[in-house]
């Protein structure tokens, strides 16, 4: 029976424990010490370290336009009050070429009127820098909440005198999201554009300008655009289609979502670069706006990230072919994440093709009714011009109907792959752009450049869908948000701006890696090994000799070759030992050996501890001596970098030996010991000997005294402290006393306050809530030594009335003539200092040693008084001053 008992608890315990584990993965984020999805940089190089580097500091801030022109050598920056033309070769090369454009005074004291800050919204922010034509650029800034708008002459680099109201073309506010783009002579842009209007997506010039609706069905919900392309669908269209320009967004949701913690999506929206408005419905307004939600989902997780960073789009031969890229980031703030989706632009026009939603009872639901011909939100192609629509103008009214009342797509834009290409913890992408290298391998392969909100640049490559990030790079000694990030192929170069100024970057520095596994671990498709060094791989004519494994990095290599440093230590018996072993990658683990066999050091009892930053030997005794090694395993690979020869001494007269510095040595194989470099020493013993016994613990005692000395010195301050509080609190109450003579001194004076006596008033029954009628006096019995009650007395004596004169108290000091409203008579003590009306009053008495030689004679003749006094009648209707 005991058996059959068991199986089903068994059972049950296997189920809960399988129950565990799967609630443990869904609800692994954040929580989770990792996630399948979460990628590590393998090398990490900060701002010092960086090579091939070159820096731009101007005296403006917030460098967040670049345009860079490759064929003229030149880099356009737009910061705050000026523009720059910078030498691509070598952004930190003066060339004297900048515009200083910043808000007039009068403008500035505006917007400080407005009550915006002076320090860093009211100057003229640059949004907006591209080529015009062939002969200038064309430029918009914020003005201090006015924007303004320019054209440039590119040859003189100056600006024409001819300045634009740019109220429509930029938005007022530098915070604002916005993308703009000049095609063929025309501006389209997508931001807020006013301080109180609506967000909107506009064709600014020429005439006629176009915009997007508003009413019945608002087209655009707080929306918060990114980035924006043109894709030429025209070019070899069998069907006559139209160019398209797509804006790239995150909004408020309008649809019903299965997310209700979730109150924004990210969207794509394209209109047609032909477009004209409307002949009667939608005049002035985009005929062919269309949008559709973008989803960025890890499935493993059920992890939805919402909000749209950033996006960079990689044209193919033709819009089809082409693919885009785009930063997700969570709604909540206070959990730093970001995914990588990736996106092909088929996919978006099969949405586009697809059904609609429509509002139906205030609710967004798809449209499954019939849908009136031409298809409403297409081009021009030609199919229309066969009916005779050869421009949006000559469709018919239905169709426009239809469309200003359908702008949002049912269908969803889901990423290749239905997942994300790459997912990153406490990392908030901000800024990306995308390279394509090939290898030695014949593959083509993809590269990010992503730029962080804390201004870190991440380097990763794209391998079979596996995303491996080579290394991350610290750009500022400050944190700060990346603002710009342009490449040039041409110059193999990457240019990245923030608030404080520009870097210019090789697309890899390969002299960083200084062994051939370093150069093969890294999976750099830039880089291979020649035999000597890491060189990049298009700067080779001949290509033959040269290594380099991205798909797995694990070949080409000798076996163990590498820079191996080489030391010794001599220590005492019983002493903690570390032996460092720093690797530079950050996905090896270490790997330690003692003459030839592996340590596992994670037992209780083993007398070593390894860890990331090397071995700890714990008590060294002389069985520990000998050789050890450290390997760095990375891609199942061990590569030897460090070697230690150890010496444990139990004689505490060792000689010390010199300490020197060391160098590393070449060992080719694990076999080869490098015994002829310098040697390290560690610190020289204390000349005088100590017992066995307590070689171990001398450092614990040194520990336990130390904190005895200082326990000991904080109890003999606290003494003193605690003896000085208690003789300034006896002087204190030997000054408190008085004698008669000090008595007479206080009742001659109203506004001097004994500190002999307290007054205290009760209000308890005075509150309204007990019947005055009903109210108790308590005897002096009832109340603590030392304190004295006062009843109830009349402000004002009543004509019918008149209370008994309190007979007067055996000689009474000379008092002033004053006059008491409680109804007692002037021969009381003067300490009793006039009350206006009826209430209690306790006189509490500090010091019985202290006491007037009237207490005793004040008291008896006081109960006489109260005595009477509990007799007569309280008066129905007191005065304003005992309530």
């Amino acid at each position: 029976m005991g058996g059959q008992r068991s199986a089903p608890s068994c059972l049950h315990l296997l189920l809960s424990l399988l129950l565990a584990a799967t609630m443990s993965q869904l609800w692994a984020f954040p929580f989770s010490a990792s996630l399948d999805l979460d990628v590590t940089p393998r090398t990490t190089v900060l701002s010092k370290g960086l090579l091939g580097s070159s820096h731009f500091f101007g005296s403006s801030r917030n460098y967040s336009a670049l345009l860079l022109e490759e064929e003229s050598g030149l880099l356009y920056v737009g910061g705050r009050g000026a523009l720059y033309a910078l030498n691509t070769s070598n952004i930190s090369t003066a060339t004297g070429l900048r515009i200083d454009w910043d808000a007039s005074p009068e403008q500035k004291k505006l917007c400080l009127n407005k009550g915006r800050d002076n320090q860093t919204e009211c100057y003229n922010h640059i949004r907006f820098l591209q080529r015009y034509n062939e002969s200038h650029l064309y430029t918009c800034g914020t003005n201090a909440f006015r924007p303004l708008c320019a054209y440039v002459d590119a040859e003189r680099f100056s600006l024409l005198s001819g300045i634009e109201e740019g109220r429509d073309r930029c938005p007022y506010d530098p915070a604002k999201g916005y993308t703009g783009l000049l095609v063929d002579g025309e501006m389209f842009t997508a931001t807020q554009y006013e301080f109180r209007s609506s967000p909107d997506v506009r064709r600014n010039f020429p005439f006629p300008t176009l915009r997007t609706e508003e009413a019945p069905t608002r087209w655009l919900l707080e929306a918060d655009f990114v980035g924006s392309v043109l894709l030429k669908e025209s070019f070899n269209s069998s069907v006559g289609d139209d160019d398209k320009i797509y804006f790239f967004f995150t909004e408020r949701s309008q649809e019903q979502i299965a997310y209700p913690s979730q109150t924004k999506v990210s969207r794509i929206a394209r209109v047609c670069k032909n477009d004209w408005g409307g002949q009667r419905t939608l005049q002035r307004k985009w005929t062919s706006f269309l949008k559709a939600r973008m989803v960025c989902t890890v499935p493993e997780y059920e992890l939805h990230l919402n909000i749209l960073r950033s996006v960079f789009v990689l044209q193919g031969r033709d819009a089809r072919s082409s693919i885009f890229y785009g930063i997700f980031g969570l709604e909540w703030k206070n959990i730093k994440a970001s995914a990588i989706c990736q996106y092909a632009f088929s996919d978006v026009q099969k949405v586009f093709e697809g059904p609609y939603m429509e509002v139906q009872d205030s609710k967004w639901r798809e449209y499954t009714g019939k849908v009136p011909e031409p298809r409403p939100g297409s081009c021009i192609t030609d199919l229309h011009r066969s009916q005779s629509i050869n421009t949006s103008r000559d469709l018919p009214d239905n169709v426009l109907t239809f469309a200003r009342r359908h702008p949002l797509m049912a269908g969803q834009v889901h990423p290749v792959g239905l997942r994300p290409l790459m997912f990153k913890r406490s990392v908030n992408y901000v800024r990306i752009a995308v390279h394509k290298e090939p290898a030695l391998d014949g593959n083509l392969y993809t590269v990010l450049f992503l730029g962080t909100d804390d201004g870190w640049l991440h380097r990763a490559v794209d391998v079979q869908g596996e995303m491996h990030i080579i290394e991350e790079l610290q750009l500022f000694d400050k944190p700060q948000p990346v603002e710009g990030l342009v490449i040039s192929s041409a110059l193999r170069s990457i240019y990245i701006s923030a608030a404080s100024g520009l870097v210019q970057l090789p697309m890899s520095a390969c002299q960083r890696y200084t062994s051939c596994y370093d150069c093969v671990f890294s999976r750099d498709p830039f880089c291979g090994w020649d035999g000597k060094v890491c060189v990049e791989v298009a700067s080779r004519a001949q290509r033959s000799n040269l290594t380099q494994d991205v798909l797995r990095g694990i070949r080409g290599c000798r076996e163990n070759s590498g820079n191996v440093i080489h030391r010794k230590r001599s220590v005492m018996a019983g002493d903690d030992v570390l032996l460092q072993c720093e690797l530079r990658s950050n996905l090896a683990s270490p790997r330690w050996t003692l003459n030839g066999r592996e340590l596992m050091g994670y037992g209780l009892n083993s007398g070593y501890r390894i860890g990331t930053d090397g071995l700890l030997i714990i008590g060294a005794r002389a069985q520990q001596s000998g050789s050890y090694r450290c390997f760095a395993v990375e891609n199942s690979v061990s590569v030897l970098v460090y070697l230690y020869s150890v010496r444990v001494h139990t004689d505490p007269y060792f000689p010390v030996e010199p300490t020197a510095a060391t160098e590393p040595t070449v060992v080719p194989s694990t076999t080869v010991m490098a015994t002829s470099v310098p040697s390290e020493q560690p610190l020289p013993s204390p000349p005088a000997p100590l017992p066995p016994q307590f070689q171990t613990y001398r450092h614990m005692e040194a520990v336990y005294i130390s904190l005895v000395a200082i326990l000991g010195g904080l109890c003999l301050v606290l003494t003193v402290v605690l003896l000085y509080v208690s003789f300034c609190t006896r002087r204190a109450v030997q000054d408190r006393k008085f004698s008669q003579q000090g008595l007479q001194v206080l009742g001659a004076s109203d506004r001097k306050r004994s500190s002999h006596f307290e007054l205290k008033t009760i209000a308890s029954h005075c509150n309204g809530r007990q019947d005055r009628r009903s109210t108790s006096v308590p005897t002096f019995g009832d109340l603590g030594d030392g304190f004295l009650q006062i009843v109830p007395g009349e402000g004002q004596l009543s004509p019918a009335k008149t209370p008994p004169p309190a007979p007067p108290l055996p000689m009474p000091p000379p008092l002033p003539n004053m006059d008491y409203a409680n109804g007692l008579s002037a021969t009381l003590p003067s300490v009793l200092r006039k009350m206006n009306g009826n209430s209690y009053v306790l006189l509490r008495q500090a010091d019985s040693e202290g006491m007037s030689p009237l207490y005793h004679s004040f008291t008896e003749e006081l109960n006489r008084i109260l005595e009477k006094r509990k007799h007569t009648q309280l008066s129905l209707q007191p005065d304003e001053s005992s309530i």
